[in-house]
């Protein structure tokens, strides 16, 4: 059998807030994957995990996107338009962009934009502008490619380091630039300067977030080098091949 991880689950037992279940199934998916025939892993952590716990074979391979979902972005930057800048995730994970309220604020004070959020649920932060649209498979490609600028703000503990970037995945196949914070694997697809910035500060999300937004030739410069960077690496196109090879050699 096969294993792949996108996510720390096993964080899911090792830490939880009940020591009887820590330590009683602390170790649970470590057992799943010393015997597994193959450990595919969405990131360094996950798969040092995967070794830590005796699989004789651990790959890495990054979470993708489909590009037929993701049409080539058409450059065209949109004049006299209030900026946007697109957050999405799930009512669950929402918790990370209310991580960014002091900062949205000080921003809305310096330049109007208009936050979009997909999937959060309504939300509300005094001061900005927000719009929130539910999730669709069928309309958040769209969504995404509407905007100007994707955030992904995270918390620094052991689960945010086994998150695999997706969100980021999906705003570079649209052509945005990105604001990340640095964790995990954030630190791997985010090149400072070149695709989006890292941001570990209220001041850091502010300044870098600013420039963004008020220099749209900058955003189509990085988003064009992020979209590059899913074609090279992060799409179905590239992964799938590899992956079907991994488990030809298994199964052979």
């Amino acid at each position: 059998y096969i294993l792949d991880y996108d996510d720390a689950l096993f964080h899911n037992y090792d830490m939880h807030r009940i020591y009887a279940i820590r330590k009683l199934l602390g170790r649970r998916l470590d057992g799943l994957m010393e015997k597994s025939s193959l450990v595919v892993g969405g990131n360094a952590y996950l798969a040092q995990r995967a070794k830590a716990a005796g699989a004789k074979n651990v790959e890495i391979l990054p979470t993708v996107v489909d590009l037929d979902r993701y049409p080539k972005p058409q450059i065209n930057p949109r004049a006299n338009i209030i900026p946007t800048i697109v957050w999405i995730g799930s009512p669950s994970t929402v918790r990370y962009l209310k991580n960014l309220e002091q900062s949205l604020q000080q921003l809305a004070q310096r330049i109007s934009f208009q936050l979009r959020v997909i999937g959060g649920g309504e939300i509300v932060i005094p001061g900005v502008n927000i719009q929130s649209i539910p999730w669709s498979e069928d309309t958040e490609v769209a969504n995404i490619a509407g905007a100007d600028v994707g955030v992904m703000p995270l918390l620094d503990s052991p689960w945010e380091r086994g998150k695999c970037g997706y969100k980021l995945i999906q705003y570079m196949a649209c052509g945005l630039p990105v604001v990340a914070s640095p964790i995990g694997v954030n630190t791997e697809i985010v090149s400072p300067g070149v695709n989006g910035y890292l941001a570990s500060s209220v001041n850091d999300w502010v300044d870098t977030l600013e420039h963004l937004l008020r220099d749209s030739k900058l955003r189509i410069q990085m988003g064009a080098v992020g979209r590059q960077q899913v074609e090279q690496k992060y799409c179905l196109q590239v992964t799938a091949p590899k992956l079907a090879k991994l488990i030809h050699k298994i199964v052979k």
